[in-house]
């Protein structure tokens, strides 16, 4: 499944930039379906920063997977590559559980547009049935589907939320500051 969301902020590029690389954590009360998100360490190295992040998710489960899968299908650890001379940053996610089934990596770069950041969110979801193990075997694609189409449902609408939180945490900063 493709992954593809524009969202626009009102505010300056290099200030939604550093505020989604660097305020990550604080955005966990924007996002209805994320529990928590964990800060786990933070690297720089050539110019770029690499990050990493525990995931907690709190969305549903459908019932038929529920039988072959628990509530860590919705926990993940996010690996980003942050390019500050290009505003760009490139993302994996990695499943807590499925791990070698699960497929889920992308690009968001934050372009100025006059009218304040546009950020273009790319990405690819891929679940490989024949890695999906411990289940039956006549269930094992409808299994991949339902995850993934699970992910996914959590995946976009945590993009939209995320962008939300970010306006709406830099309004309070600028009206705190004001």
């Amino acid at each position: 499944m493709l992954i593809s969301l524009n969202t626009r902020i009102p505010f300056p590029q290099p200030l939604v930039y550093a505020t989604y690389r660097d305020k990550l954590t604080e955005f966990v009360t924007y996002m209805p379906k994320v529990r928590q998100i964990k800060f786990k360490s933070r690297q720089e190295q050539d110019g770029l920063i690499y990050l990493e992040h525990e995931w907690y998710g709190g969305a549903n489960i459908p019932a038929l997977a529920r039988a072959f899968i628990s509530e860590n299908l919705l926990n993940w650890t996010e690996y980003s590559t942050w390019n500050n001379s290009e505003y760009t940053t490139t993302w994996q996610i990695k499943t807590h559980i499925f791990t070698e089934a699960v497929y889920c990596t992308g690009k968001n770069q934050f372009l100025e547009d006059g009218r304040g950041t546009l950020i273009e969110s790319q990405g690819e979801l891929i679940i490989d049935p024949m890695q999906i193990k411990n289940t039956p075997q006549g269930l094992t694609v409808k299994i991949a589907r339902i995850v993934e189409n699970s992910l996914f449902k959590q995946i976009t609408p945590n993009f939209q939320e995320m962008s939300e939180g970010v306006c709406q945490y830099l309004q309070k900063a600028q009206e705190t500051a004001s």
